[in-house]
């Protein structure tokens, strides 16, 4: 079996030699920590590998800065009519439950030491992979176009706030445009400049959350936020699935965060950084919501998901506040688009990991310029998607979850080597289990799906259509599939060459 790899994982392409061990047209040391990451989709050597755990916990806080969480707890108390305990129970168990399964699939990362859908390659073989990555990468094009929407929203509140600005079709394109060009630049200088970004985003973030926090104990009727009457059980599961939704989306993409991480590392500090990191955020920014409904009923259904801020929150809170959240709007765009340039090389696209970014930021220009010139409900096209996305990521997240309960170590040669002689090649490029087990469960998650856009014919009258579980079925008609159809066996290579 031949030992080379073809340049950039894509078809066709050169084979790596001893005369360029870098198939990424990096340099001798393409470590992120001196500036540009030049690091592609190859797995990183255990040289290279000296990040910590604890620096999860500032990455998964900055994914999860944004105000749509407060609209999203808003929804709880007047969509869903959960009381402010209920509200409690769902802030804590939606990022449990999601950012479990986000730590839970990072440790492929510190094990392969490649991004998620590279070796995802190992699961779904080198063609096979070819169908959840591309679907992956559309559904994250409009998870980027959502948050270049919102923080462009933020930047036109600001102006209008402080400047009296009115808002027009030129300034909407204008202020979508600085808000990708930004994204754009935080994302393709690599995983350093993230982290870096993120760390500093936590502290301004967590200190204006508290003057937020200490302004509505003050402000807020508190006897009506206790008032309010209890809702149902069914209520409550449907408020974890929406708001845990989002959490899935980034599964598939933990491991892009985990691959500097020592073979060493500690699985359960991986777990632990990752839901602690988005429950400090999640928690309180959904009851923040549900408190700040028990006045503002028309939030939980606001045609424009930041404005609010302006009429709820006095000016000198409400312009820093937003200006935070629009800082948080960009990182979690620049983490999307990072792991987005991996998943389009990934696919085959034959270009340095800081360009193929650029192809999902003109995406999400031109999507949210849609949305914001077009749309006449940004809510409701929200939730609509998200329901979607999250069928679209949990179908990958059931088979490659289970496949990581059996598997030890990721070939790195067999990972890049997109030809028949890679390990990987399986049966046709394809892994029958895998690809058949992702297909049948995807069906069946959009079979209990409701939403604005799509309802399957078993949404209604079942438990788990009922309360917006498409992403559960999901996850478990893929997983459960995957562990009972047979295998291929996989042709392994020496030990020296495994990772």
């Amino acid at each position: 079996m031949s030992t080379t790899a073809p340049h950039d994982g894509a078809p066709g392409s050169p084979a790596i030699s001893a005369e360029d061990p870098h198939p990424h047209g990096g340099p001798e040391d393409p470590h992120p920590h001196g500036g540009l990451e030049t690091r592609g989709i190859e797995p990183v050597p255990d040289t290279e590998r000296t990040a910590r755990t604890r620096e999860l916990f500032p990455t998964w806080v900055a994914a999860n800065i944004s105000v749509l969480l407060l609209t999203m707890g808003a929804s709880l108390a007047v969509t869903y009519g959960l009381n402010f305990w209920q509200s409690l129970v769902v802030g804590v168990a939606a990022p449990v439950v999601s950012y479990g399964l986000v730590g839970l699939i990072g440790i492929a990362g510190k094990r392969g030491g490649a991004p998620g859908m590279t070796l995802s390659r190992a699961v779904f073989g080198q063609r096979g992979n070819l169908l959840p990555g591309s679907l992956i990468w559309v559904a994250r094009w409009g998870w980027e176009t959502i948050n270049a929407v919102t923080g462009a929203y933020a930047v036109l509140t600001v102006l209008d706030i402080l400047f009296g600005v009115g808002r027009n079709d030129v300034l909407v394109v204008v202020t979508l445009l600085f808000f990708v060009l930004a994204t754009f630049a935080i994302s393709g200088l690599g995983i350093n400049a993230v982290q870096k970004c993120n760390r500093w985003a936590t502290y301004l973030f967590g200190g204006f959350s508290l003057l937020v926090l200490g302004y509505l104990v003050a402000e807020t009727d508190w006897g009506r936020v206790f008032g309010q009457g209890a809702g149902s059980t069914a209520a409550m599961i449907t408020g974890v699935g929406l708001i845990a939704a989002g959490g899935i989306s980034w599964v598939p993409s933990s491991p892009d965060f985990t691959r500097y991480l020592p073979r060493t590392a500690s699985s359960a500090a991986i777990v632990r950084n990752s839901v602690g990191g988005a429950g400090v955020v999640v928690l309180p920014m959904v009851l923040m919501g549900a408190v700040m409904a028990s006045g503002t009923p028309d939030l939980a259904s606001a045609a424009d998901p930041v404005s609010f801020l302006g009429e709820i929150l006095p000016l000198w809170l409400a312009v820093p506040y937003l200006l935070i959240a629009l800082v948080g709007m960009l990182l979690i765009n620049s983490m999307s688009m990072y792991s987005a340039g991996f998943t389009a090389q990934t696919l085959g696209i034959r270009v340095p990991r800081h360009w193929a970014v650029s192809v999902n930021a003109v995406i999400s220009l031109v999507f949210g310029g849609v949305l914001m010139l077009v749309a006449t409900s940004f809510m409701g096209s929200f939730i609509a998607f998200l329901s979607l996305l999250a069928v679209a990521f949990s179908a990958w997240v059931g088979v490659f979850g289970v496949d990581m309960l059996r598997r030890t170590h990721y070939d790195a040669d067999a990972l890049l080597d997109t030809g028949r002689t890679s390990a990987y090649w399986y049966r046709g490029g394809f892994g029958p289990a895998a690809v058949t087990a992702w297909a049948l469960g995807l069906v069946t998650g959009l079979l209990f799906t409701t939403s604005d856009w799509f309802t399957g014919p078993l949404a209604s009258n079942n438990p788990v259509g009922e309360y917006g579980l498409g992403w559960t079925a999901t996850i478990v008609v893929s997983g459960l599939l995957y562990a009972v159809l047979p295998k291929p066996a996989v042709r392994e290579r020496s030990a020296s060459l495994a990772i």
